[in-house]
């Protein structure tokens, strides 16, 4: 299954002697699936179908579908609804004999009334022509889902970058754990010298002492585990479907190791420091990764 982007936009045309349908379909971010239809008075009863259509090739994002028909005879068109163009002109007349303000009609303004014009002979549409509207809209669709996988496929690409790049640079602080174990060590030395004024500390209490703080700053099980994560990240991009509450849980742990990392750090001198610049590092690229990974389905 391939990785799909939620943006994309597809148009699809069928024509007979009936006439011309173009079916139009764009989609945007969304946490869920937010389908809207917009269809002329002659489809409107396909809108339940043309729905599950939508749900069966997406499962999220902003989807905006759009139907157009064009008879292909010239003569059928939008009609004049008499009634209510008769309703707007009585309306407009006593209106004007209540405020005394003489008021003309204005027929621009007249249709634009919503219903002030309408398709004649809806009813008599060819039974073909919503097959035909439901063909399109599939086809649509099925060139949307094309679009989105190309766009998903490339979007994936530039996050393995990213996250090529975490790996790199948590195998750089995993190189840098002895120089971390050696300025603990010493920052140690330096804190009892001045606490004993000189004085000699027993052996046994500083290796004690030494071994509580080695343990406390060694971050090998969270540079292990933010590689965990790194291979889990890979393996899921790889497999494809739908990814964004997978990759939403990943990208927080690869951020709570990578805290945790600088953390146990922060007091190491000039190897915590490089430590720091790469902590900094990886934080970047999985922010990196994150804004790309909205934008998958």
């Amino acid at each position: 299954m391939s990785v799909r982007s939620m943006t994309g936009y597809a148009q699809a045309r069928r024509q007979g002697a009936w006439g011309e349908i173009t079916a139009t379909v764009k989609s945007v971010n969304h946490r869920a699936l937010d389908l809207h239809t917009y269809l002329p008075l002659e489809f409107e009863s396909l809108d339940p179908a043309l729905r599950q259509l939508v749900r069966k090739s997406i499962s999220r994002g902003h989807v905006e579908l759009r139907l157009s028909y064009r008879p292909s005879d010239n003569n059928a068109g939008p009609a004049l609804n008499r009634a209510l163009f008769d309703s707007y002109l009585r309306a407009l007349k006593q209106a004007s004999d209540i405020s005394g303000v003489l008021a003309d009609p204005d027929p621009n303004r007249a249709l634009r009334i919503p219903g002030m014009l309408a398709q004649s002979d809806v009813d008599a549409l060819p039974a073909e022509v919503e097959a035909e509207a439901l063909k399109a809209s599939e086809q649509a669709l099925q060139s949307l889902n094309v679009f989105r996988t190309r766009e998903g496929a490339e979007t994936a690409a530039a996050m393995l970058v990213h996250n090529e790049l975490v790996r790199q640079n948590a195998e750089s602080i995993r190189a840098l754990r002895g120089e971390v174990s050696d300025a603990i060590r010493t920052r140690l030395d330096e804190r009892i010298s001045k606490l004993f004024n000189g004085m000699p500390l027993e052996p046994q209490r500083l290796a004690q002492e030494v071994a509580y703080l080695a343990d406390r700053s060694d971050i090998s099980e969270e540079v292990d585990r933010l590689n965990a994560h790194v291979r889990e990240l890979d393996q899921l991009l790889s497999q494809g479907g739908e990814l964004g509450k997978k990759l939403d849980f990943l990208l927080q742990e690869m951020n709570r190791e990578t805290n945790t990392t600088l953390s146990k750090t922060s007091g190491a001198g000039e190897p915590g420091m490089r430590i720091t610049t790469l902590g900094l590092e990886i934080k970047t690229n999985i922010e990196r990764i994150r804004e790309q990974a909205l934008n998958l389905e």
